[in-house]
């Protein structure tokens, strides 16, 4: 069984008209019981970015390119093996965050 008013709202709808719906006031009173929206808090970003850091420095520790990188540092420079570990480590970190941030706004 279909509802008499479904024709003339299919009609609204395919209109595209400007402006509100006429509901004497509905949508008003919804949205003024509805509970304030939670403020977010920064805390969890924070700490999945120190746990991440932590992680990553834990399953670097051992790396034989990264030990040859450290002891090449004080005596001239780290090597170039060395240098593109930490940029890509770098660059990932930084894409994580920004996929966070970008992920926590459109939320």
């Amino acid at each position: 069984m279909t509802n008499p008013n479904d024709d003339v709202i299919e009609t609204l709808l395919r209109r595209r008209f400007e402006g509100p719906a006429i509901d004497a006031g509905f949508s008003e009173r919804v949205m003024q019981r509805l509970p304030p929206r939670r403020r977010r808090v920064a805390w969890p970003l924070w700490l999945g970015l120190l746990a991440g850091t932590v992680a990553g420095c834990l399953s670097l520790a051992g790396a034989p390119i990264l030990d040859a990188g450290w002891r090449d540092g004080p005596t001239g420079g780290f090597s170039a093996q060395a240098w593109s570990l930490l940029l890509a480590a770098a660059v990932l970190t930084w894409m994580a965050v920004g996929w966070a941030l970008a992920e926590s706004e459109g939320g």
